[in-house]
């Protein structure tokens, strides 16, 4: 009589426990999301001080701490074993479509935040400021030298903790005054207090460099990795491992050793991630200073990048994905979905490669050396994300100052 029951019963929890294995840690990251964002709106009204929210975010940040430690030892592992396991025909046949897919996808992007962003014209809503203050940027041709410039760092471990940038400094043109001048003029004086005349407050004046200023690109760093530096240097030396055959064998084991072992942390700190998301994400709402603010300025320019960002990530990349493996491609995406969570969270392309990494191996089940040159090389110059947010940045600029581009401008972009 209670054989059948039993046995349901059991079955049942069989059927649970292997859900569990499966999603259990994708439900959790969904949970911690959603958590995170209600979390943050809720804990806003509370009007935390600026210490209560940094203690409040420590959880979040050793995540995101978490994450960058693993990307080191990450990518030159992978791309080390990687290659050197792999007939450098094979490797440069699979860089080339690599790259060829790279350049397709970002400007599939870039079209897409165009074309919204001139349909949908969210400048016509926006609020210009009263007061600009300009910022001087650099120039395209010193941005690609500098993106050079990474490419071969002077030094691998200063690379490991920065990278290469120009710094502008202006340059005075009027006769009698001397060269080179420093960015801006800085004076501190004191006002009476608002709410208290009796109360002097200090006061930070700042005065810009004049247009009779020019601007001159000088050698500067920037506090980031150089990923493209260190993915160079890791690339070429496995290509080199893999010609030298067995004198390049010892140190091509040490790299998969290496490699095995920075996958088994990453599978340990996993659990630790949907805990961390809570906070992460909770910490950034606290950050915002005023949503509704910032909504009724920015809200249609953000709805028309959130809208070129699904469209692409929704419909064309798996279109692509369909005409060039014809398979399904949401079963592909269900398996990457947990590295699309962490992405959200802590909106880094390098600190999501770990799971990323993990997602591909483990779920997906895709060959190993290609996962080892893909992901590095991806995570380092594959950004249609930020592409499709650039273009449609320009052009709404452009539309709150009532500029009009021509075809040649859009092109340019």
């Amino acid at each position: 009589m209670w054989g059948q029951p039993k046995e349901a019963l059991l079955g049942s929890l069989q059927r649970l426990r292997a859900f569990w294995s499966e999603n259990g840690l994708l439900t959790l990251s969904v949970l911690s999301v959603v958590t995170g964002c209600l979390v943050g709106f809720l804990l806003r009204l509370l009007e935390l001080s600026h210490l209560e929210k940094q203690y409040f975010s420590f959880p979040g940040e050793l995540l995101m701490r978490m994450l960058k430690m693993l990307i080191l030892p990450l990518i030159t592992s992978s791309l080390m074993s990687g290659l050197a396991t792999m007939d450098s025909q094979i490797c440069g046949k699979m860089g080339l479509l690599t790259i060829t897919y790279y350049l397709w996808t970002t400007f599939m992007a870039v079209t897409t935040g165009i074309v919204l962003v001139i349909i949908i014209h969210p400048g016509a809503a926006a609020q210009k400021e009263e007061h600009l203050v300009g910022k001087v940027v650099l120039s395209s041709a010193d941005a690609l030298l500098d993106l050079i410039r990474n490419m071969f760092p002077s030094n691998l471990v200063e690379a490991s903790f920065q990278q290469y940038r120009s710094v502008l400094v202006p340059v005075v043109k009027s006769p009698g005054i001397p060269k080179k001048a420093s960015s801006s003029f800085s004076f501190i004086y004191l006002v009476p207090d608002p709410g208290n005349p009796e109360i002097q407050r200090p006061v930070l004046l700042e005065i810009t460099p004049s247009p009779e200023m020019i601007y001159e690109a000088l050698p500067g760093s920037n506090n980031e990795m150089n990923v493209l530096g260190i993915v160079l240097f890791s690339a070429t030396v496995g290509l080199l491992l893999g010609k030298m055959g067995e004198r390049g064998a010892p140190l091509v084991n040490v790299c998969q050793c290496l490699n095995e072992a920075v996958m088994k942390i990453v599978a340990m700190a996993t659990w630790y991630f949907p805990f961390g998301i809570v906070f992460l994400i909770a910490g950034k709402i606290l950050e915002m200073e005023n949503p509704a603010l910032t909504g009724k300025k920015l809200g249609l320019y953000a709805m028309t990048v959130v809208t070129g960002l699904a469209i692409h990530a929704l419909c064309f990349l798996p279109l692509l994905f369909l005409l060039l493996t014809r398979k399904n491609p949401f079963p592909f995406i269900r398996g990457i979905l947990q590295a699309l969570l962490i992405a959200l969270a802590t909106s880094s392309s390098s600190a999501t490669l770990p799971i990323t990494l993990r997602c591909l191996l483990e779920n997906n089940r895709i060959d190993k050396r290609i996962v080892r040159f893909i992901l590095p090389v991806g995570a380092t110059i594959n950004m249609d994300g930020t592409a499709l947010y650039e273009a449609v940045a320009a052009i709404f600029i452009a539309q709150v100052n009532e500029y009009d581009l021509d075809l040649g401008q859009l092109i340019t972009i």
